[in-house]
């Protein structure tokens, strides 16, 4: 048996700079790992099979079972995997849980069934995926490009707290597609923050907080329904520079330190919310 503990992301930056001839957007984002994990443990057996401690996620759906089909078919393999997941990343939150999990099975059955495929052979099956499941084959801070998928190794971010919040508000199964289908020319910009973001990492030192960006925000209370009441609850609490995890609807707010951060996250579970206190992650 192989076990495999794997992160979740925020993204510091996350712009569209515009529509592709393929459909796609092209965007530039600086992505940032978390200690908010998912445990997958694989074993070799008969065909590929899930099994997630929440059952909707037992399915053939699931971006782990996609990931472990296509290295298959990739190498011409006839081996195959019972794969357990145990999720700590919530659901269709933005944070990337669905893409990890994807990754650690590429890592993990990769070495389970002694493929040797190279690093560059794992990303070019990851793009094909998910857009961000490239990024936790590196983890750490990168910069993505393309649809996402394009990864560039970054200067750690220096060890930081997050503060998430999720809010219980309906998520439709598509909501990133919804959110690229809202914008239009006047929310694409030319890639300014998260150009600001890697020079900055590249300098060192303590990141502004007022430095991170993310495009979704200018339509998400639009997307979500109710999700504006929670961001300003997030504000009435204390939270400063609020921003939103990718996709959303899940927000976070980088905070000075961890007592800063504790009494945040303290503040929302009187508040009977969901919300996790977390460190940033560097690269192995």
């Amino acid at each position: 048996m192989l076990t495999i503990s794997t992160y979740a992301k925020i993204n510091l930056t996350l712009e569209v700079l515009g529509r592709r001839a393929d459909g796609y957007h092209e965007v530039v984002t600086v992505l940032q790992a978390i200690d908010l994990r998912d445990t997958l443990c694989f074993e070799e057996h008969q065909g590929i099979s899930l099994h997630c401690d929440h059952p909707s996620l037992s399915s053939s759906d699931n971006l782990a079972v996609r990931a472990a089909r296509l290295l298959q078919e990739s190498a011409g393999s006839r081996k195959g995997a019972s794969i357990s997941l145990k999720k700590g990343i919530p659901i269709a939150a933005g944070l990337g849980g669905g893409a990890t999990d994807a990754a650690a099975t590429l890592r993990a059955l990769n070495e389970l069934w002694q493929l040797g495929l190279s690093l560059n052979q794992l990303l070019h099956l990851a793009s094909m995926v998910s857009s961000d499941a490239a990024f936790f084959l590196y983890g750490g801070t990168a910069l993505g490009q393309g649809r996402g998928e394009r990864i560039t190794p970054l200067p750690p971010l220096p060890p930081s707290w997050v503060v998430l919040l999720k809010p219980p508000i309906d998520v439709p199964y598509n909501k990133t597609e919804r959110l690229y289908a809202s914008l239009n020319p006047s929310h694409f910009s030319q890639g300014q923050f998260t150009e600001r973001m890697v020079d900055l990492l590249h300098q060192g030192g303590e990141i502004p907080s007022s430095s991170l960006f993310n495009t979704f925000e200018m339509v998400a209370f639009a997307a979500f329904p109710g999700l504006e009441g929670y961001w300003q609850r997030f504000s009435a609490l204390g939270a400063e520079n609020i921003h939103l995890a990718g996709s959303g609807p899940t927000l976070f707010a980088l905070v000075r330190d961890k007592s800063q951060g504790e009494e945040l996250y303290r503040s929302l579970k009187r508040e009977g919310l969901e919300a996790y206190l977390v460190q940033t992650v560097a690269r192995p």
